[in-house]
């Protein structure tokens, strides 16, 4: 009979809205620049295919306060349409991917961009700029059934509104990304994919209240301690 080592740490999941159910986190995928205003803004060509980075799944953090991570002076937010998986697999066709979303929320994929900075000009991987602990916040999933992601993605720092775009000017839709990161991954349930920020990034401190929307998916909102 095998057994533990020692204890395994608990199971990452999300509350989905309108019951008692929990998503079970199994990874998290995210895109780069995929709004051509941002992607413009970071020195990148809109023209671009997709990229993806990760995040592990214990990233994800719940709640109304997020801290401040170490090991950086230049913390910044990116507001994103996050896309939750309940099946998956390798090579998938564009036509079939929407078959294979649970539902989408709200999320700040929460950047250490001095790091990344620093990262780049050596060609370093990203781990440490993007993958650090509560580098996720995220909203209740809301399943697909009764969410509208076409509307306006918005982001605003105590009160004053920082990044605003819609959902419908990403350079690569929900299903394409789905199929693209399927090319590279056999994708399963309990995926998340965070699909891309509008430009209008920025830095984050101490005390700052963060509000943001994906219009027709809800709301998420934290302050950074």
């Amino acid at each position: 009979m095998t057994t533990f080592a020692f204890s395994p740490p608990a199971q990452p999941t999300v509350p989905v809205d309108g019951g008692d159910s929990v998503f079970p986190v199994r990874r998290i995928l995210c895109v780069g620049r995929n709004y051509a205003a941002h992607a413009r803004e970071m020195g990148a060509d809109q023209r671009d295919p997709p990229f993806f980075f990760a995040k592990p799944a214990d990233a994800i953090v719940l709640g109304d306060k997020v801290p401040y991570p170490v090991a950086t002076h230049e913390l910044h937010h990116e507001i994103e349409l996050v896309v939750a998986l309940k099946s998956g697999g390798a090579n998938i066709a564009v036509e079939e991917a929407m078959g294979h979303v649970f539902g989408y929320a709200v999320g700040v994929d929460l950047t250490r961009r001095d790091l990344q900075a620093a990262a780049k000009t050596k060609s370093h991987p990203w781990d440490a700029a993007k993958g650090f602990d509560a580098s996720a916040p995220i909203s209740a999933i809301v399943p697909a059934e009764r969410a509208r992601p076409d509307g306006a993605i918005t982001l605003s720092v105590n009160g004053q509104l920082r990044q605003s775009g819609q959902v419908a000017a990403m350079i690569w839709t929900v299903p394409e990304i789905i199929a693209e990161a399927s090319k590279l991954w056999t994708l399963a349930a309990g995926d998340l994919i965070f699909t891309g920020t509008p430009e209008g990034v920025g830095a984050l401190g101490r005390g700052d209240r963060v509000e943001g929307a994906v219009e027709g998916v809800g709301k998420l909102a934290f302050t950074v301690v």
